[in-house]
């Protein structure tokens, strides 16, 4: 699995002029899955994710996570992560999982986050969203989940 993660001040996820998912503080999280992604990504990916230090303390320093500050989350699958552009002009997706596979895997990254202590919006998945955000630092972050010949799982 692979996540864009960016701290926000505010970040919000609209479907046909209607808000599926808005937050204040916190994390938007873009995740795209890939074909042989399986639970143990999503697992440890949640993991990373509530506890990733990347808010300021008094002194200025990423010493605090989404969970030390009480922040949020909003969660938006996006495929395109798992876009190749090496070649040609038009981006291929196949490393991309199919749908069935994808949403049952987003489904539970929200779930565990949840199961961390983070409040968690979500956008809808397969549908076009217009997505609004704040990056706050600008601060972005980029976590693929481990090769799955990994033993520091």
């Amino acid at each position: 699995m692979r996540a864009v993660i960016q701290r926000v001040r505010e970040a919000a996820v609209a479907v046909d002029d209607q808000t599926v998912g808005a937050i204040g503080i916190g994390l938007m999280i873009l995740v795209g899955v890939a074909h042989d992604d399986q639970e143990e990504d999503a697992r440890w990916l949640a993991q990373k994710i509530a506890t990733l230090r990347i808010f300021e303390d008094a002194a200025g320093k990423f010493n605090l996570s989404a969970l030390d500050i009480g922040a949020s989350a909003l969660v938006v699958s996006q495929f395109t992560l798992y876009a190749d552009a090496r070649r040609g002009r038009r981006p291929d997706f196949i490393a991309a999982a199919r749908p069935e596979i994808a949403e049952p895997l987003i489904e539970r990254l929200v779930a565990l986050l949840r199961e961390q202590g983070l409040h968690v919006e979500t956008g809808k998945f397969q549908a076009r969203m217009l997505v609004k955000i704040s990056n706050d630092g600008p601060v972005t972050i980029i976590l693929d989940s481990p090769p799955k010949d990994s033993v520091t799982r």
